[in-house]
């Protein structure tokens, strides 16, 4: 009888790296490493990071194939991240995904449905069981990410700056974080990953969900999504589901602004790598 093969499930997001070795189904190893993507690494840095953080933690187990999903994995980026899981893992089987298609595989599977994801950034699409049909472009978080945690951190930040915050929750704000609004428009406009900085900021509004001003920033950020991005998809058809932190934490919120929306929500799972690992092993 031949063995189930060992399958190498990377997730990665804009700040951390899932990683889970898996057979038939049985996760045997799983931990975590600093988020990777393309956009903003080069080959060589890609392939530094996995020789340096990955490869020690697996250098002596079975690798039969690898499926790596992550943000930023659009196709011309695609041959350069394979390229660079292959100098450490010497593995055949290697396929590069867009975390997109994470959320598909993980929310829908091999059945019909609308796939979000609701983290760090947002991004939306239709799936038909095999393949994206439509999607609406996230265009990041300056342009779009609706509903994201650099979208509502960055809403948040403008709110508390402008005065428009319940009186007390900006000098909180600023506390907390040990932030001054010099700072701030340091951290978003000259320093790299801006969206990650905010998306920091996102538990804030979690802690104060109860105040009107605070509640109002997620309600907004939610409603946008769904009329910016998922209105657009067969959703009278379809359920919708998510993935993400954001979705998760802030899912009763979530699911009442969906429901007045005349929107059924489907799953909302933290994490896709639970339902990863189911997918490959079906």
């Amino acid at each position: 009888m031949t063995e189930a093969p060992h399958i190498l499930i990377a997730d990665s997001g804009a700040t951390k790296t899932d990683w889970c070795l898996t057979q038939n189904g049985t996760p045997l190893q799983r931990f975590y490493t600093k988020g990777i993507s393309p956009v903003y690494q080069t080959e060589e840095e890609i392939s530094t990071e996995i020789a340096e953080h990955v490869f020690p933690q697996l250098h002596n187990e079975t690798i039969d194939a690898i499926r790596f999903y992550g943000s930023g994995n659009i196709p011309e980026k695609i041959p350069a991240v394979k390229n660079a899981i292959a100098r450490s893992f010497p593995v055949e089987d290697i396929e590069v995904f867009s975390d997109l298609i994470a959320a598909a595989h993980a929310l829908c599977g091999r059945q019909p449905g609308i796939a979000c994801i609701l983290g760090t950034g947002s991004n939306s699409c239709e799936w038909d069981g095999t393949t994206v049909t439509k999607q609406i472009s996230p265009l990041g978080f300056i342009l779009g990410d609706e509903g994201s945690g650099g979208a509502l951190g960055k809403r948040l930040v403008s709110d508390a700056l402008k005065n428009q915050l319940t009186p007390g929750l900006k000098e909180k704000l600023l506390l907390q974080f040990n932030l001054t609004t010099a700072e701030i428009i340091d951290r978003v406009y000259r320093q790299p990953f801006p969206s990650r900085f905010l998306a920091g900021l996102s538990p804030f509004l979690l802690e104060n969900i109860g105040d009107e001003s605070i509640r109002h920033i997620v309600e907004s950020g939610f409603s946008d999504f769904f009329e910016r991005n998922v209105m657009q998809y067969d959703f009278r058809k379809n359920k919708v589901n998510f993935v993400g932190s954001i979705a998760w934490h802030y899912r009763a919120i979530l699911k009442s602004v969906a429901e007045g929306k005349g929107i059924a929500i489907g799953k909302i799972e933290q994490s896709p790598m639970n339902e990863l690992i189911k997918y490959y092993h079906q």
